[in-house]
């Protein structure tokens, strides 16, 4: 966990804008820790709303963007709105992902374009 709260530390001092408009786009979803394996997860963004999905014909799950100082967060809408996983952008041009339940962080992941 130290390997993931350090790079998390480092992409919130980046040059690069974790903003919301560079998230635009469908990107796959790698879990580095935490519980669930995601082989099939991807996230599709468009115009400050997305979805969570599970395979191309699985279960979606909706959320809203939000521009937060240093990251961007995704508020997960409806029932799973004690979900709310933060984004940051690392150098290479993929996102560090810091996932929350009630507020309690669970997993940490990585999404790169799909």
């Amino acid at each position: 966990m130290k390997e993931y709260e350090d790079r998390w530390e480092r992409a919130g001092r980046s040059e690069l804008s974790s903003v919301v408009k560079n998230l635009e786009g469908d990107w796959k979803v790698e879990r580095l820790s935490g519980p669930l394996p995601m082989p099939f997860v991807w996230k599709r963004i468009r115009s400050g709303r997305g979805t969570t999905r599970v395979s191309s014909f699985g279960p979606r799950f909706p959320f809203r963007l939000e521009q937060r100082e240093g990251y961007v967060a995704l508020i997960y809408l409806k029932s799973l709105s004690f979900l709310v996983d933060e984004l940051r952008l690392e150098a290479d041009g993929s996102w560090l992902g810091r996932a929350n339940a009630a507020g309690t962080q669970y997993a940490w992941f990585r999404m790169t374009p799909r």
